[in-house]
């Protein structure tokens, strides 16, 4: 009688759970990710997820923890810190943020007291739901006063952001976005901030990769903090990361621990120390740049395809289309396009008569795609099978043929095939 392991491997022990891993690693192989949060990591960033650190508890910071056996999480989270300040020119890192929300709540127990007033950019214009929104911690605890974009041309009113700032005295003041296509004038909003007596805190989560690599403007020189996310762009694990000046160093570290966290998640940071070289490279900035290409391609094709896109186009890596023309909800659009193998998101365009669960637009960004090796020769074809699957979707209302699904997810597994998933290996 054969004597079963006694540390089993997960397909041993776990069957249903390692099946799912197989299918979404075939998934994000063969599927066109345009999700614009969303990318591939590394074969090292994710070896260094799977590290042994995911049994350590390290509650504090390094040189001044409670648990003993800090042998080598001290210098990680050492390692990681330097990267980080390097990485950004930053005086100042926290690297344990479990992600993007959680380094914003930290930056707002820091930098304000309690039900202070702050300003950030709306949801529906385009904002994150933890720049004040109304259902967020951030909204609910926080006097949270929003500001907008302008009617014609969808950008954020600077104007409006000032006179706004003038009659609410803000404590703190949010820059940043969750679907906003074009460069955010730091400096524009630093000059505010500076009018009013406001903290500046940008939140460059979606755009952190390209702001390392050189493609879009710093806002570290311009802030009192910057937090962000280590995924999206950065090409990092799942996480937060807070950057501040030398004289906000300990309140956003109290914030962090014990104000909002316990024990860090080790083995998130030492992928981010990981990910912080990667991105330190001359390699990693060429690939920020040709994001930025790419997406701007993929706009011009759509844009040639008869596509309304929100602010007429983009600076960085997302777009935003307004489907009102093609006569089908964003939310409908993207659980069809799902269906043939093309992720993207329903999400509402400024001003949308719509309710935000169906939406009159989708949002998308090419980050996976430029880091499976794709260029601005292939948006023509990426453009192509999202016209594809848009045109057959409304035309069916919002129900495309099985056997047109099956033939789209075929012809895209075909194309994407000269493109390896960076971390997958082989299928």
């Amino acid at each position: 009688m054969t004597q079963a392991p006694r540390d089993p491997s997960l397909a041993q022990a776990d069957p249903q759970v390692a099946a799912l891993i197989r299918g979404e690693d075939r998934r994000q192989r063969e599927s066109l990710r345009l999700i614009a949060s969303e990318n591939y990591v590394s074969r090292a960033v994710l070896e260094a997820s799977a590290s042994a650190f995911t049994n350590k508890y390290a509650e504090g910071y390094p040189g001044r923890r409670y648990y003993e056996g800090m042998d080598f999480i001290d210098p990680l989270e050492s390692l990681a810190i330097e990267r980080a300040k390097s990485l950004f020119r930053a005086e100042h890192a926290n690297v344990q943020p479990y992600s993007g929300s959680p380094a914003n709540l930290a930056v707002l127990l820091a930098l304000c007291k309690p039900g202070a007033t702050t300003m950030g950019l709306s949801l529906p214009a385009g904002g994150h739901l933890t720049h004040g929104w109304k259902v967020s911690a951030t909204g609910i605890y926080y006097q949270s006063v929003q500001y907008g974009v302008r009617r014609d041309d969808h950008r954020i009113d600077l104007d409006q952001v000032r006179d706004l700032a003038k009659e609410h005295r803000p404590a703190l003041i949010w820059c940043g976005h969750s679907a906003y296509p074009r460069t955010l004038d730091f400096a524009a909003f630093a000059e505010i901030a500076a009018e009013v007596g406001a903290h500046l805190v940008a939140d460059i989560a979606h755009v952190a990769g390209l702001v390392v690599g050189g493609a879009h403007p710093s806002p570290v020189p311009h802030c009192a903090a910057v937090s962000t996310t280590t995924h999206k762009t950065l090409r990092g694990p799942r996480g937060g990361l807070i950057l501040c000046r030398k004289e906000h160093a300990a309140a956003i570290d109290k914030a962090v621990f014990p104000g909002l966290q316990g024990g860090p998640h080790n083995h998130t940071t030492a992928a981010k120390a990981v990910a912080f070289a990667e991105a330190a490279t001359p390699e990693f900035s060429a690939h920020a740049h040709q994001v930025v290409h790419n997406a701007k391609a993929l706009a011009e094709q759509l844009i040639a395809r008869g596509y309304s896109l929100v602010t007429g186009g983009t600076d960085n890596h997302l777009l935003l289309i307004d489907l009102t023309a093609q006569g089908i909800s964003g939310r409908r659009a993207a659980i069809a396009l799902n269906r043939g193998g093309i992720e993207l998101n329903g999400n509402a365009i400024p001003f949308d008569p719509r309710k935000p669960f169906d939406p009159s637009g989708v949002r998308l960004g090419v980050a996976s795609l430029t880091s499976r090796g794709m260029k601005t020769e292939h948006m023509e074809q990426v453009a192509a099978f999202i016209d594809r699957g848009i045109a057959e979707a409304a035309a069916k209302g919002g129900e495309p043929d099985e056997a047109f699904c099956t033939a789209l997810r075929g012809e895209i597994r075909e194309f994407l095939a000269p493109f390896p998933a960076p971390g997958l290996g082989e299928a």
